[in-house]
């Protein structure tokens, strides 16, 4: 099943038009008006972005070395996979392919050793009560200088110049990712499975002043927590 699942990609490629900028102040903010004169799929990437958008607003600087990228997507309207896990799944076997191990740290990073690897913004866009696309924001430190508790590519693969780790290379990947999110998505039970696999998995979570067990993913991308006999599943709206 994960060979049928690692195919998916080099059967289904999406006629990509990218733009690519030295610097800009978020590639979120540059795809939002090309979107309005260009349908999906497309993907602005930058060399450097001094003001790059995460989950629940925070900004950060992405510099020189990394993949800063924001792509927009086609997505099925119905029984489809949640966005996050296939888009993090995605990128999760794209470097497997590294000899590299990450798992999904919930809502949306990758970690290695424990330490951030790389950070998703997954968005559907809607119209009229109909998902007219998915949207995701992609950071994956490649041979750039990481902040403490951050680790990249380079780094695990041992070589501050590793070739596998230049930006240009690490790009690829992070579009074939993408485009496995899209084959994927059709396939919401094996998305999940296959992510709750890699699914980090810390000793408890706190929540509602109390501390709960992991014990994997929903369908929807909801994190399922127990404590003693009750159980809740944690959601993240982006």
């Amino acid at each position: 099943m994960l060979r049928a699942l690692r195919r998916l990609p080099g059967d289904h490629p999406l006629p990509w038009r990218l733009r690519r900028l030295p610097v800009c102040a978020s590639t979120e903010l540059e795809l939002e008006p090309w979107l309005l004169a260009a349908p999906p799929p497309l993907a602005v990437l930058a060399d450097r972005q001094r003001f790059g958008q995460g989950q629940r607003g925070r900004l950060w600087q992405s510099p020189r070395g990394g993949v800063w990228l924001s792509a927009a997507l086609p997505w099925p309207e119905h029984t489809a996979a949640a966005l996050s896990l296939a888009a993090a799944l995605g990128l999760a076997l794209q470097l497997e392919a590294l000899g590299l191990q990450p798992r999904i740290k919930w809502p949306n990073d990758l970690l290695l050793g424990g330490h951030k690897l790389a950070g998703l913004l997954p968005r559907l866009r809607w119209r009229g009560g109909r998902v007219r696309h998915a949207q995701v924001g992609v950071g994956l430190n490649g041979c750039n200088p990481v902040p403490a508790g951050a680790t990249s590519v380079a780094a695990a693969l041992g070589h501050p110049h590793h070739p596998q780790a230049r930006p240009d290379r690490l790009t690829a990947r992070v579009l074939r990712a993408l485009e496995w999110a899209v084959a994927a998505a059709d396939q919401p039970e094996l998305v999940r499975r296959q992510a709750e696999r890699r699914l980090w998995m810390p000793d408890g979570v706190e929540h509602l002043g109390r501390r709960w067990g992991v014990e994997g993913l929903a369908a929807d991308g909801g994190l399922r927590l127990a404590s003693g006999g009750e159980r809740v599943t944690l959601q993240r709206h982006f």
